[in-house]
C-alpha cells in the first residue's frame, strides 16, 4: 500500500462482506478485521488479494486466534519489501536512480552547463529512470487500473509518462533535438508563441526520484518506530528451566504450561507470570510499574514475566503463559495503538479516496480548456502534466499514521503505554500532569547519597572499604550502588600507600 486511496480500497473490499468491519493502517501495513465466526481468515486474505495486494496472518500460530475477533492482515503491494533486506534493496534502487537522475536535473536547470547536444544525453539518462527506476510506480498503477481503481501511483505514473512522452516528441519531431538548443530555467512562467518545443525530462526523472526517496525514508522511519515492539519482544525468554519429577529440565518457553514450576537464577528474566514458591530475591519490574527500585520477592509473592532477577535463586509456579502473560498483553496494547486510526487520519482517508479521481478529472479538463481556447499544444500539455505531477497526496494519507506510529513507539521505549489514538487526541485538553510516585522520574540506577558512621565505630573510610569488599560482584541494585561508591571513594584517595 502506498497511499490513503489504497487503504480505502482494502477497507471497502472487506466491508462488502456481511458482518465484517476493517481498520487498515498505512504506516504499519496492518489491518484489524472484525468478522463473524463463519468467515475464516483464509477468506479475508483472499478478499485482500482480490483487491490487488498480498496479505498474511501475523504471528507464528494464526490458528490460535479466537474466532470472531481481529484476524490481522498485513497488507502490502507485491512490489513492496519489508525488513532489513528489503530496505537494503530499496536503498540500492534509489541510489542507481539518483545517479542517473541528478545529472539530468542539473543540466536542465543550469543553462550555463548546457553544452552542444546536451538534451540527447539527458534523454539517454532519463530513459532508464522512467522505465526501470519508476517501474514500481508504473506496476502499482497498472494493478490499480486492473481493479478499476486510481491511486497516488496512478497520478505519478501518468505524470512521468506524459512528461517523458512529450519530451520524446519534442526531441524527434518538435525541433528540440537541434544541436545548440538551450533551455532557460526561470521561477516564473514565461509566455511564448509555442514555436520552439521544450523538453521536460527534469520533471520525468525528478518525480520518481523524490517519490522513491520519500518512501525509502518513510520505510526507515517505520522500521525505527517499530523498535519498541522489537524491544518488548526481546524481553521474552526463549528457554526455561522447568522442575519435573524432582529434576531440572531446560525446555523451550513454548512448552511451559500453567501450573509448572520453573527456576529463575540471578540475572535471568522470569519466563512467565507466576507465584514464588521458594527462595528470596529482588526483581526489577520497571517494565510494568515504571518503578526503577527493585521489588523484594519471596514465597507467595506474584511475579510478572520479563522481570529481571537481581538477587538469589527463585522457584516460581507459572499462572499465566504465552499470550496470557502481562508482557504479551502490553505488546498487544502497543500494536493496537499503532494500528488504530486518529480522527484526522480517518478524515484524510475519506478525502484521499475521492482525491485521485478528482485530480484526473481536473487534468483532463485543463488540457481540453487550453486546446479549446486555441493555445499551443505544448502549453496545453504542460498545464495538464503540471496538475498530475504536483497533485501528490502521499503526505495527506501518510503523515498522520506515521506520526502516531512514532509517538506510540517512542512512548513504549520510555515506559509510557498508549491505549489508542483517541487517548493521544485527548491530550490536547490536558494542561496538568500529576505523577503518583517519584520512582518513575529516576534513572533506574541507585547511588549512595551519603555515608554516616556509627559513633565509636571503624570510621567512614574503613566502613566504606569493608562494605565495598562485601558487595563486590553483587547482582543486587543496592549492592552494586555500594560497590560503585566504594570504588569511586578509593580512586579519590589515590593509590594505596600514597
Amino acid at each position: 500500500m502506498t497511499c490513503a486511496a489504497c487503504v480505502r480500497r482494502v477497507e471497502r473490499k472487506l466491508a462488502r462482506l456481511d458482518g465484517v468491519s476493517a481498520t487498515v493502517n498505512l504506516a504499519t501495513g496492518r489491518a484489524e478485521v472484525r468478522h463473524p465466526a463463519r468467515l475464516g481468515p483464509a477468506e479475508l486474505v483472499a478478499v485482500v488479494e482480490s483487491a490487488g495486494y498480498t496479505a498474511r496472518l501475523p504471528g507464528p500460530d494464526p490458528a490460535t486466534a479466537p474466532p470472531g475477533h481481529a484476524s490481522g492482515a498485513s497488507g502490502a503491494g507485491s512490489t513492496g519489501s519489508t525488513g532489513s533486506a528489503g530496505s537494503a534493496s530499496a536503498g540500492r534502487h534509489l541510489l542507481c536512480t539518483a545517479l542517473l537522475a541528478v545529472p539530468v536535473l542539473v543540466l536542465s536547470m543550469v543553462p550555463a552547463l548546457q553544452f552542444r547536444n546536451w538534451q540527447w544525453l539527458c534523454f539517454a539518462l532519463s530513459a532508464p529512470v522512467v522505465t526501470w527506476g519508476a517501474w514500481p510506480l508504473h506496476h502499482r498503477a497498472l494493478r490499480g487500473l486492473r481493479h478499476a481503481e486510481a491511486t497516488m501511483d496512478t497520478l505519478v505514473s501518468l505524470g512521468v509518462a506524459a512528461g517523458f512522452s512529450w519530451s520524446a516528441y519534442a526531441l524527434f519531431l518538435g525541433g528540440a533535438g537541434e544541436p545548440g538548443m538551450t533551455m532557460a530555467f526561470t521561477l516564473w512562467p514565461v509566455a511564448d508563441d509555442g514555436s520552439v518545443a521544450h523538453v521536460y525530462l527534469e520533471a520525468a526523472v525528478g518525480v520518481p526520484l523524490f517519490v522513491l526517496a520519500g518512501r525509502y525514508l518513510e520505510a526507515r522511519a517505520r522500521h525505527g518506530a517499530g523498535a519498541a515492539l522489537r524491544a518488548l519482544a526481546s524481553l521474552t525468554v526463549r528457554d526455561v528451566t522447568v522442575l519435573r519429577d524432582g529434576a531440572e529440565h531446560t525446555v523451550p518457553v513454548e512448552q511451559l504450561r500453567a501450573g509448572d514450576e520453573f527456576t529463575v537464577r540471578p540475572g535471568e528474566r522470569v519466563a512467565a507470570d507466576g507465584v514464588v514458591t521458594r527462595g528470596a530475591s529482588a526483581l526489577d519490574v520497571s517494565l510494568v510499574t515504571g518503578e526503577s527500585d527493585p521489588v523484594e520477592a519471596g514465597p507467595g509473592r506474584k511475579v510478572v514475566g520479563g522481570a529481571v532477577n537481581t538477587g538469589g535463586l527463585l522457584t516460581v509456579r507459572a499462572t499465566a503463559v504465552g499470550s496470557a502473560t502481562t508482557l504479551a498483553r502490553i505488546t498487544r496494547l502497543v500494536e493496537e495503538a499503532q494500528t488504530g486510526k486518529a480522527r484526522a487520519q480517518r478524515l484524510a482517508d475519506r478525502v484521499a479516496g475521492h482525491f485521485v479521481p478528482a485530480v484526473l478529472t481536473v487534468a483532463v479538463t485543463v488540457l481540453g480548456f487550453w486546446l479549446g481556447a486555441g493555445a499551443a499544444p505544448q502549453a496545453a500539455v504542460t498545464s495538464a502534466v503540471a496538475v498530475l505531477v504536483v497533485a501528490c497526496p502521499c503526505a495527506l494519507g501518510l503523515a498522520v499514521p506515521t506520526a502516531l506510529l512514532a509517538a506510540t513507539g517512542r512512548g513504549a521505549e520510555l515506559g509510557v503505554l498508549v491505549s489508542g489514538p483517541r487517548s493521544l487526541e485527548a491530550l490536547r485538553h490536558i494542561d496538568t500532569v500529576v505523577l503518583d510516585k517519584t520512582g518513575t522520574l529516576t534513572t533506574g540506577a541507585m547511588t549512595v547519597a551519603r555515608v554516616t558512621p556509627v559513633p565509636g565505630g571503624v570510621g567512614t573510610a574503613a566502613a566504606l572499604r569493608l562494605a565495598g569488599a562485601v558487595e563486590q560482584g553483587s547482582e543486587h541494585p543496592l549492592g552494586r550502588a555500594v560497590a560503585a561508591h566504594a570504588r569511586r571513594a578509593e580512586r579519590g584517595r589515590g593509590p594505596v600507600g600514597a
